[in-house]
């Protein structure tokens, strides 16, 4: 009976899946809030290096979340300064539960991640380090029960 080699399939088998494989991944960072509480006047300042001004991006806002969380939702103050100064604010919300209670968040045991769409096809106009400020934007002046928070920049397209 003729043995078959499968070293050569499996070699062409992870060029073919390496080479396919785009790298669209920018920027991507957590932070992590103090055990204590997100304080009302505490930012989550994220500094993103922009040298590709050609094409435009996808921006996410991760969220950490334990399941002892008071709310089905989070509400965020978000502004994004670009390197010459000018600035961008914006109010944004994020829906941790659904309608029923059910964490939407990906994760095993207490702590859920959610991962949500901030803008879709950002352009920026001029190389730099933009700043991402984040800034919690709940009724509560200690908000508990958030863990970390990130962002996430893509490039955008196929």
């Amino acid at each position: 009976m003729k043995q078959l080699n499968f070293y050569p399939i499996f070699i062409v088998f992870f060029i073919v899946t390496f080479v396919s494989c785009t790298n669209k991944g920018v920027f991507n960072e957590f932070k992590a809030v103090p055990k204590s509480g997100w304080s009302k006047d505490s930012l989550m300042v994220f500094n993103i290096p922009v040298t590709d001004t050609l094409h435009n991006n996808n921006m996410y806002i991760n969220v950490r979340n334990s399941i002892s969380y008071s709310y089905s939702n989070l509400w965020l103050f978000v502004e994004i300064v670009q390197p010459g100064g000018e600035a961008l604010k914006d109010t944004f919300e994020i829906s941790l539960a659904d309608p029923a209670g059910k964490w939407l968040g990906q994760g095993m045991g207490g702590v859920k991640t959610c991962e949500v769409v901030y803008r879709r096809d950002v352009y920026f106009p001029v190389a730099g380090t933009y700043k991402v400020k984040i800034q919690q934007g709940m009724r509560e002046n200690n908000l508990e029960g958030i863990s970390d928070i990130g962002v996430r920049v893509e490039k955008s397209g196929s």
